[in-house]
């Protein structure tokens, strides 16, 4: 199998679930969306390899989860594309159950906290953000009636950045940092 066929050549490629012969525009809001969630799948793996190995949450190992969370993303790109998956609503409960179980171990938070600490909790850091960016494309092609994400899809899509702040909370206090609101300087 060839690496490019050159087919998108003329700024158009196909979906999941295009009539044969039928291509659609790269500038299609569909093409950001999954460029956006493609970004946030790799800075998930950025952050998987270097999970301590040790590290768990809700008694599960966190480069596992991140693993999930790659898996899920790719289930989320092929509904954008087209394909008739979507994430179930039983992943997104899953999710919760681990943010619960690490915000219990944690100290309560009253302000916002400086982004960093560590290596790893600074990759987070870039996942969540990119996660709200995601999202935030994700609901406005469904929004735009160009493609219907399903309600369980977007609830995890909603859900994916919590979950990143969690594992930053935790990977810094795994590592013995400090968090540290801001100064509002």
């Amino acid at each position: 199998m060839a690496f490019y066929t050159g087919k998108g050549d003329h700024w158009t490629t196909r979906l999941f679930d295009s009539p044969q012969g039928k291509r659609v525009s790269k500038s299609s809001p569909i093409f950001e969306t999954l460029g956006m969630l493609d970004e946030l799948n790799t800075l998930t793996g950025w952050c998987r390899v270097v999970a301590p190995s040790e590290l768990e949450a809700g008694g599960r190992n966190v480069h596992d989860i991140l693993l999930d969370v790659q898996d899920h993303l790719f289930t989320l790109q092929a509904e954008v594309a087209g394909a008739p998956k979507s994430i179930a609503q039983a992943s997104t409960n899953s999710m919760n159950e681990i943010i619960q179980t690490i915000e219990k171990s944690l100290p309560e938070v009253k302000s916002f906290l400086v982004p960093g600490g560590t290596e790893f909790s600074a990759r987070l850091d870039i996942a969540r953000a990119v996660s709200r960016r995601a999202e935030r494309r994700l609901v406005q092609l469904h929004e735009s009636g160009e493609r219907a994400i399903s309600d369980s899809s977007r609830t995890y899509a909603n859900r994916l950045s919590s979950l990143f702040y969690a594992l930053t909370r935790l990977a810094n206090r795994y590592a013995g940092v400090a968090e540290k609101p801001p100064s509002y300087r």
